[in-house]
């Protein structure tokens, strides 16, 4: 009973954290959403259901659970906001080596998810 509660807990709170990252610019929906239908398969079959089904959020995570990629649409989206988010981080950061750690978490990330299949639906609406 006490992990199923912390599963849901946590499933919301990534579901909360996936819709704030679908309007704010630095925050990333995709992997929130992943961790949502983790918990959610886990904890409640019927929210996952609700998830995967869902009108704009459903694609996605279809589309990662079935072919273990991401859309071309997703991955630019997602390449825009991380080259954004760190330029702005290594705008602000004072002290030159930790430009230079944010240029290397930077590239290792940019290596990993560029690596990742791309897999595009031809009814895909993400």
């Amino acid at each position: 009973m006490v992990k199923r509660t912390l599963l849901l807990l946590c499933g919301w709170i990534c579901v909360g954290l996936g819709v704030l990252g679908a309007v704010l610019p630095l925050l990333p929906t995709t992997p929130f959403l992943l961790l949502a239908s983790a918990c959610f398969m886990r904890g409640s079959p019927r929210l996952n259901r609700w998830l995967m089904e869902h009108r704009h959020f459903g694609p996605i995570l279809r589309n990662w659970h079935q072919n273990g990629a991401v859309s071309s649409k997703v991955k630019r989206r997602a390449n825009i906001m991380i080259v954004l988010s760190f330029a702005l981080s290594i705008y602000l950061v004072p002290l030159v080596w930790h430009k230079v750690m944010l240029l290397v978490f930077l590239s290792v990330l940019l290596l990993w998810f560029n690596r990742l299949p791309v897999h595009d639906s031809p009814s895909s609406v993400e």
